[in-house]
């Protein structure tokens, strides 16, 4: 098997891929970036927070123009994993209403999204529609 990096550091790859947020040991809230201090409450102490794979899709919009070498159209969305908010795009699915709705049930996928010179593959991140 190719050795594979995920795309960003708050991924976790290997048997069973996951998100990993920072969050405020006082308060809760969750954070995919590196933090000095809580924005909600100000608080400076974190610990790693595995996040659900399955979640909801809470807002969406359907991208028609996007930078050269992008292709459109693709489904950019909001999804509420158990309470964390995840930005992603919507994978396996028809980029129109008829397909994508508000509170759609979706799970956490991965997918090669380049290979390097030395066969490394870079691993990036999406949801995709569960069930049919």
């Amino acid at each position: 098997m190719a050795k594979q990096v995920p795309l960003v550091d708050y991924l976790e790859l290997g048997d069973d891929p996951h998100l990993v947020a920072n969050e405020c040991t006082s308060c809760g809230a969750r954070f995919f970036d590196r933090r000095n201090a809580c924005a909600s409450c100000e608080g400076t102490a974190f610990k790693k927070a595995a996040i659900s794979t399955t979640g909801e899709v809470r807002a969406y919009t359907i991208v028609a123009f996007a930078a050269p070498g992008v292709p459109v159209p693709y489904v950019a969305a909001l999804i509420d994993c158990a309470g964390t908010s995840v930005r992603a795009n919507l994978l396996n699915v028809t980029p129109d209403p008829e397909h994508v709705t508000l509170g759609m049930k979706v799970r956490l996928i991965t997918e090669v999204i380049g290979t390097d010179d030395e066969g490394t593959e870079a691993i990036g991140f999406g949801f995709e529609p569960l069930g049919g």
